[in-house]
């Protein structure tokens, strides 16, 4: 395959401490690569690297002449003021397009990415809604090569989803980094871990995530055993050389040599190894064995004026693991704090049984003192720890969650939050519970973390309400599933696939709805005695001015829809029927535009 970006010797290392050092790959035309690798390996600066946005120490980064690299970053941040359509005109000054053509591309992917009003100003986006902008401007770059940095960060389940099938379906190549394997699995054809336990820095294999796992697992326990019959040639040279030997012989010369590189290689293997360990996350229960610990009856909650969920009743039981879905602002947080007791319901009642123990995971750490050091926040009350009856000094409580000694004075607002979210589960750890409440636990966290909190939350004898967008986790852990509609309304479900199926199915009921209502209250006629429609105001006529190139841009789109189906022909059903669906939509979105361009004439002209 035809290489579009390389690095040869790639070394890069912030103070003393090299996040990665003598990196060699390829990346390849047409590739599809997840990038994985703990908390502080370096996986953003690598892509920063490769994307040329940040200098390296040491080494060389080669990309094939004329290719487009296209970065898009952890933070999504736009100009003060811009609207979605100056982001990406903007964004396109540099190139060499005429503007007709800069505001051809920028009404293309906002409407690819789900934008219906381009004149929406960025900076009032929602989370999700800026991540979708920031692909966009990417994608009118039409890169033949995308560095995605976690791009699922502030996306919900749908989001996610919609994700997925635009990076399946797009004809580019790409790198993403992220730590949601159900992600992994939906969109990388080929895993690369960044990892200080390989010799190379990186450990790359092709096919599903699996199939990684599996040959990953094969490798370390070779590397682990290769450390041991190291460790048995270390030994028996250094009784050897304990003896005394005669060294005046060139062999005996020579053989002390080999010792002194057997052992620099047994501390090399020792090093390496010992990096390969997951933090450990363990909660602790109170062994309780009450049938109701938590029940809910007709719970209601309005917030700003808009109602985010009603009639929800629950009964929270020993052992029962319960997954809240919904998209963004659907209530789901809230409905964890009301469930704690930190909001009052509107309507309904929230009963605990006597003496209930609540442990609660909130959004964002916020339970955190960024000011605290690290050693107050895990040990507040002398240098030891006491969990599950047993005693911990600091240090081994520190290294426990892959802190390091030296961390250990550090602001906690100085933590990465990956470190952050460690910490605030070692403080959970200490505080044995009936019930659980979590609330995103698994950003920030790598997958070696993820793997051990999904072991012990299966494993928790108490209750649990869990929020999360890691689709692995839930279905892993959850035993019943509610799912909020963001209107207030909400349903039980078998299964996250379950909820996703229905909140796509109700969403594109709801659309059709609106279009047909929509279109009906366009055709209506005047009724006879009515007055004259007035004439275009100044933002009609600009609406007017602009509608030629809005249509333009609208049937460009569209027929690149058209040959993405005939693509798509033989890429499976799923690809095939969202490819289709994609192509109803904006073949809609060109109808409505020429009946807006009909009315505005019709106006324009009547008295």
């Amino acid at each position: 395959m035809s290489v579009l970006l390389g690095v040869q010797g790639l070394t890069k290392a912030f103070g003393q401490r090299p996040l990665f050092k003598d990196l060699s790959f390829d990346l390849a035309v047409g590739e599809r690569i997840g990038l994985i690798g703990p908390n502080g390996a370096g996986k953003s600066t690598l892509l920063k690297l490769l994307a040329g946005r940040e200098p390296v120490d040491s080494g060389i980064r080669t990309a094939r002449k004329g290719a487009r690299i296209g970065y898009l970053a952890q933070d999504d941040r736009f100009e003060p003021g811009k609207t979605l359509r100056e982001v990406i005109v903007d964004a396109l000054a540099g190139e060499n397009l005429e503007d007709y053509e800069r505001e051809t591309r920028a009404a293309i992917h906002l409407t690819r990415v789900g934008f219906n009003d381009h004149d929406l100003v960025a900076e009032k986006l929602s989370g999700g809604w800026r991540k979708r902008l920031s692909l966009a401007r990417e994608l009118a770059f039409e890169p033949d090569l995308l560095l995605l940095d976690e791009p699922t960060n502030h996306l919900d389940l749908p989001g996610i989803l919609w994700l997925e099938r635009l990076l399946r379906s797009s004809n580019f190549g790409y790198l993403v980094a992220t730590h949601d394997r159900a992600f992994l699995r939906a969109v990388a054809d080929e895993i690369l871990e960044i990892n200080k336990v390989y010799p190379a820095g990186y450990f790359r294999s092709k096919g599903s995530y699996e199939d990684f796992a599996t040959r990953r697992e094969e490798f370390l326990t070779g590397q682990a055993s290769q450390q041991e019959a190291v460790a048995n040639q270390v030994r028996r040279e250094t009784e050897w050389l304990g003896r005394k030997a005669a060294a005046q012989t060139r062999k005996a010369a020579s053989r002390v040599e080999d010792a002194h590189k057997r052992r620099e290689e047994l501390a090399e293997l020792k090093y390496r190894n010992s990096q390969a360990g997951p933090a450990g996350i363990s909660f602790a229960a109170t062994g309780r064995q009450t049938r109701k610990l938590l029940t809910v009856t007709g719970l209601a909650k309005q917030m700003g004026g808009r109602e985010l969920f009603r009639d929800i009743d629950l009964i929270l039981t020993p052992g029962m693991k319960l997954g809240l879905l919904g998209p963004n602002g659907s209530g789901k947080s809230v409905l964890l704090r009301t469930l704690s007791g930190e909001h009052k319901p509107d309507a309904g009642t929230v009963v605990s049984a006597e003496n209930l123990r609540t442990v609660m995971f909130e959004q964002g750490r916020t339970a955190l003192d960024p000011l605290q050091n690290l050693k107050k926040a895990l040990c507040p009350n002398g240098d030891t720890v006491k969990f599950q009856d047993k005693s911990y000094h600091v240090l081994a409580w520190a290294k426990r969650f892959l802190f390091k000694d030296e961390q250990l004075d550090m602001a906690v607002g100085a933590l990465s939050g990956g470190e952050q979210a460690r910490l605030r589960m070692a403080q959970m750890m200490v505080q044995p519970a009936d019930l659980l409440l979590l609330d995103e636990p698994t950003n920030d966290l790598d997958i070696p973390a993820l793997e051990v909190l999904e072991e012990t939350l299966a494993s928790f004898p108490g209750a649990l309400v869990l929020v999360s967008h890691d689709r692995e986790l839930m279905d892993r852990i959850c035993t019943e599933v509610v799912g909020l509609d963001g209107e207030g309304g909400s349903g039980n479900y078998g299964s996250v696939d379950q909820w996703l199926t229905a909140y796509e199915q109700a969403l594109e009921q709801k659309e059709k709805a609106q279009a047909k209502a929509a279109a009906k209250s366009s055709a209506a006629p005047v009724k006879a005695g009515s007055k004259a429609r007035k004439r275009l105001s100044n933002r009609e006529q600009e609406e007017l001015d602009g509608m030629e190139a809005k249509l333009l841009a609208a049937e460009e789109l569209l027929a690149k829809l058209h040959e993405e189906v005939e693509r798509s022909a033989n890429a499976g059903h799923l690809i095939l029927a969202e490819a289709c669906r994609l192509m109803d939509e904006q073949q809609t979105v060109v109808e409505k535009l020429y009946q807006r361009w009909q009315e505005l004439e019709e106006r324009r002209n009547s008295g």
